[in-house]
C-alpha cells in the first residue's frame, strides 16, 4: 500500500493476499440457502421489481475486464487493470435467468477478480445502474472510447444506455474528503429528481439531479483525517424515518468491529450504529428492522465467511444468516425472502441465493420499473 494516505479500492485487497482463487471458486451452498441464479461475472446490487408470480429479480454484473486498453493503476494490489464490454445485467424472471443487457463497461486485472463494472441497479423510475471505476479519475481517458462510461450512472434503455451523471469527473472537480483522486461509484439510491451515490473511494455521499449535476451531500471520516482507517461507504438506503443511512466496508486492515452506519439527515452524517465488519449493503424489511450485509467477518483483511446481521428497531442485533463467500448485495423479494448476491469477486462462478429469514411479504413494493420520471414532481425531504 502507498501509506496511510492511499485510499483502499473496493475489494483489491484480495489480490495482495492471494485468496482470490481459494476463495472465490464454486462450491456448495451454505445450509439454509438455494441457488436461484449461477453463472454470474462480479455479481453485485439486486433489485426487485412486480410482485405475484410475475415479479423480476435483477442482477447488476461487473464483468471481468477485457483485453484492452490497459491502465497502469499505480496501485499495488492491482498495477494494471485492462478494460473490456463484459459488464451486463442478468434478470431471474420466474425461473428462468437471462442477461437484458450486456456489452457495459468492465475493467479488471488479469483473471477477471474484483472487477469495477456495473456495481448496483435502481428500477425506480426506470432502470439506473452504477459503474465503478476504482482509480484516479485522470487515468479514465486511458481505457478508450468504450471506457468512458466508467465513474457514471447510466440509465438503460432497452438493450443499451446512456449516461445521467459523471461521478467521477466529480471527484475530479470537487474531491470533496480532500484526500487522493479516486472514484468508485458503488450504491445507488433513485429519488424523484435524481438520486444518491456512495462513492466508495472517494469517501463521500453524493447526490445527482436529472441535469445530470453532482453535488456532495456528506464526507465520512478517513484517513488522514485522524481515523485508523478509510471510510469506504458501500450502501445507501432510506429509512422508515424518512432519512439516508450509509455503510461503511472500512479500509485496510477491514479490523472487526472498524464499520459504522451512518445517519444522514439535513446534510449532516452522524454515527448511528458502530461495530460492524465490513459492510457492503443494507436492507431495510416492512417492519422497519434493518439487514445488514457484512462481506467478511474476520481479519486480516477478508479473513472470514460473509452473514446477515439483523438490527431490531431498538438497536439489539442477531446474526440472521452466515456462511457466505464473499457476498455482495441484499434484497427483499415480494415472497418475504432475503435474496444475497454471492461470490460476488470472482468471473463466472457468483450466484444468487434465496434465504428465508423469517420476514413477512411487503404489501407494496416502491421499485417498478415501467414507472417513468414525472417532470414536474417535488423533491423528496432529503434532496438537499
Amino acid at each position: 500500500m502507498q501509506g496511510v494516505r492511499q485510499r483502499i479500492i473496493l475489494l483489491a485487497a484480495l489480490a495482495v493476499l492471494g485468496l482470490v482463487a481459494t476463495l472465490g471458486t464454486a462450491g456448495a451452498a451454505p445450509p439454509g440457502a438455494t441457488v436461484v441464479m449461477s453463472g454470474l461475472d462480479n455479481p453485485r446490487g439486486l433489485a426487485v421489481s412486480g410482485h405475484g408470480r410475475g415479479w423480476k429479480l435483477y442482477v447488476a454484473e461487473a464483468g471481468e475486464g477485457g483485453a484492452g486498453p490497459c491502465v497502469a493503476t499505480g496501485d499495488p494490489a492491482r498495477p494494471v487493470v485492462c478494460y473490456g464490454p463484459s459488464g451486463a445485467i442478468s434478470v431471474l424472471h420466474r425461473g428462468t435467468q437471462r442477461r437484458v443487457v450486456s456489452g457495459m463497461p468492465s475493467s479488471a486485472a488479469a483473471g477477471g477478480a474484483n472487477a469495477d463494472g456495473p456495481q448496483d441497479i435502481s428500477l425506480r423510475g426506470g432502470k439506473y445502474v452504477t459503474i465503478g471505476l476504482g482509480t484516479n479519475p485522470a487515468l479514465r481517458a486511458g481505457f478508450g472510447p468504450g471506457g468512458s462510461d466508467l465513474g457514471k450512472v447510466v440509465r438503460l434503455r432497452g438493450s443499451g444506455w446512456r449516461p445521467v451523471a459523471d461521478i467521477a469527473a466529480h471527484e475530479a472537480a470537487s474531491n470533496p474528503d480532500n484526500g487522493p483522486f479516486n472514484s468508485n461509484p458503488f450504491g445507488l439510491l433513485r429519488t424523484s429528481s435524481g438520486g444518491f451515490v456512495t462513492d466508495a473511494a472517494g469517501n463521500s455521499l453524493l447526490q445527482f439531479r436529472r441535469s445530470g449535476a453532482v453535488s456532495t451531500v456528506a464526507v465520512f471520516p478517513s484517513r488522514p483525517h485522524g481515523r485508523p482507517t478509510d471510510a469506504v461507504p458501500t450502501s445507501v438506503v432510506r429509512g422508515p424515518d424518512g432519512h439516508l443511512y450509509v455503510g461503511e466496508l472500512s479500509g485496510v486492515p477491514f479490523a472487526p468491529g472498524a464499520a459504522r452506519i451512518y445517519r444522514v439527515a439535513g446534510g449532516t452524517a452522524q454515527v448511528w450504529q458502530e461495530g460492524f465488519t465490513t459492510i457492503i449493503d443494507m436492507a431495510f424489511a416492512c417492519d422497519g428492522t434493518l439487514y445488514v450485509l457484512q462481506h467478511s467477518t474476520l481479519a486480516p483483511f477478508f479473513g472470514g465467511p460473509g452473514e446477515v446481521v439483523r438490527v431490531e428497531p431498538n438497536g439489539s442485533r442477531t446474526t440472521a444468516f452466515t456462511g457466505l463467500a464473499r457476498p455482495t448485495s441484499i434484497a427483499f423479494g415480494p415472497d418475504g425472502n432475503l435474496y444475497i448476491s454471492n461470490r460476488g469477486n470472482m468471473p463466472n462462478v457468483g450466484e444468487v441465493l434465496r434465504v428465508s429469514v423469517g420476514e413477512q411479504p411487503c404489501e407494496d413494493d416502491e421499485d417498478d420499473e415501467d414507472d417513468e420520471d414525472d417532470e414536474d414532481e417535488v423533491d423528496d425531504e432529503d434532496d438537499d
